[in-house]
């Protein structure tokens, strides 16, 4: 694919409350997921300077409520061009029929303006989950949240990456004894839960993660883990400083990132 510009990314905000990643290059600008209401994510795109009326696109990775919940309602007002799986489709979540609304075939890739977009099967709790690498051709981002353990096939997708958002969800010990029931303990620390700091720090490990620029820990759980240990169990594989590891917050996500050459 031939290179449209550079590729820029950010988060409206990343947690149990509400998710959602943008990606630019070019002209297109593509949000993943939406877990927030019409009005917020008019707010939090103007934070960064875009509108609903300028995405390109709405990627959505599966139906849970803090990544689908906002989606219906700003494609619907928007007619923004809506791609999901058919099993995130037929969950019923959208709560109703959408405009304009675009299969994803997992493991198919497929152009969204100036964009290639890859969608990776992952293990989740979910219908038809999928997580995606985005690239134009000289950078690849991989945006890799919501999975319960890691797979070659997902190692195998992720490994040439400049830029990465990872999840980061909890720290085992901290999940252990915590205020969670044993059954949602059970279903977040499970193979189709959320990756733990530990597990993230392997994945980096696996996929020979030095040719980073930038990596993002996201979706950390406000109960079950601290900013600070995900930042020095990722840092830690890198052999880097914790203070080089972004981290991506519920009510600020982060600002914009740049991948360079």
């Amino acid at each position: 694919m031939k290179q449209g510009g550079r590729i820029r990314f950010a988060s409206l905000g990343s947690g149990s409350k509400g998710n959602a990643t943008l990606v630019s290059c070019g002209k297109t600008h593509v949000l993943i997921d939406c877990g927030f209401t019409l009005r917020e994510t008019t707010r939090r795109l103007a934070r960064l300077e875009l509108t609903p009326d300028d995405l390109s696109a709405v990627l959505v990775t599966h139906e849970h409520g803090d990544h689908i919940g906002g989606v219906g309602a700003l494609v619907r007002r928007h007619a923004v061009p809506l791609y999901t799986t058919a099993g995130t489709r037929l969950s019923g979540r959208l709560g109703g029929e959408v405009p304009d609304w675009r299969l994803i075939n997992p493991e198919h890739p497929f152009a969204i303006g100036d964009l290639e977009v890859w969608p990776v099967t992952v293990p989740h709790d979910a219908r038809e989950p999928v997580q995606f690498v985005l690239g134009n051709g000289a950078q690849r981002l991989g945006v890799l949240t919501d999975l319960g353990s890691i797979t070659p096939h997902v190692v195998r997708h992720y490994r040439r990456c400049q830029a990465l958002v990872l999840e980061a969800n909890h720290d085992p010990q901290m999940l252990a004894d915590g205020p969670y029931p044993p059954s949602l303990k059970r279903r977040v620390g499970g193979d189709f839960g959320h990756l733990s700091n530990q597990q993230a720090a392997d994945f980096l490990l696996q996929i020979e993660a030095g040719q980073l620029t930038h990596l993002v820990a996201s979706h950390l759980s406000e109960q079950n883990n601290c900013p600070h240990l995900a930042a020095t169990e990722l840092a830690q594989a890198l052999n880097t400083s914790p203070d080089w590891i972004t981290l991506a917050e519920q009510e600020q996500g982060f600002d914009w990132r740049e991948i360079h050459p």
